[in-house]
């Protein structure tokens, strides 16, 4: 088993967050994980971009190939159609609409949620709105997760030690929140 996962985002919306939660599903699963990222100047509004890979065997390199992906995991609209090119021909994109406006030529949110679902198998997500029903619209992260569990090869219990794992340290609530954001996400996608 082999599955690869490219995590878009913009610097501060928890994309190295996302790597580090479904990592930790993937080692409670006894799964080799390897993970990269780019991040150049995301404490300013730039892009980030985590490869993560998972698999039952010796991962060689932790960059994931053009064409082979088999999933964009995305926390912004935008973003996620930047790597189109890398997903394989059954890979699906799972996507917040919600935009990070941080350049002045964005185009149009209604032109990039119509080109995300004229793609064969796409999920957007209302993640903000989801993530402050949850408690806290920090959890955003969280629900697209849970968004995107059904199409890892993970059990649910995973992600459940994962989020604890995660947050227990910053307490009940944290955890509370954040079990109802993945919730949220993993109903929304069902």
């Amino acid at each position: 088993m082999k599955y690869d996962i490219m995590l878009a985002g913009v610097g501060g919306q928890g994309v190295l967050s996302l790597a580090a939660l479904i990592g930790r599903a993937a080692v409670a699963e006894g799964l080799q994980v390897k993970q990269s990222e780019v991040h150049g100047m995301a404490q300013r509004g730039g892009a980030v971009l985590s490869h993560l890979r998972l698999s039952d065997r010796v991962i060689a390199s932790d960059l994931i190939p053009l064409g082979t992906a088999d999933l964009i995991l995305s926390m912004e609209p935008l973003e996620s159609l930047r790597y189109v090119a890398y997903l394989s021909p059954a890979a699906a994109v799972v996507t917040s609409v919600d935009p990070f406006i941080n350049i002045p030529d964005y185009p149009p949110t209604d032109e990039v949620l119509a080109r995300l679902r004229r793609l064969p198998r796409a999920v957007l997500v209302e993640a903000e709105r989801l993530a402050r029903e949850a408690g806290d619209v920090l959890s955003k992260n969280t629900v697209m997760v849970g968004a995107a569990a059904h199409l890892l090869p993970l059990r649910r219990e995973s992600f459940d030690g994962a989020i604890r794992q995660t947050f227990g340290a910053k307490g009940d609530r944290a955890l509370e929140v954040n079990f109802a954001a993945f919730e949220a996400g993993w109903r929304a996608s069902a």
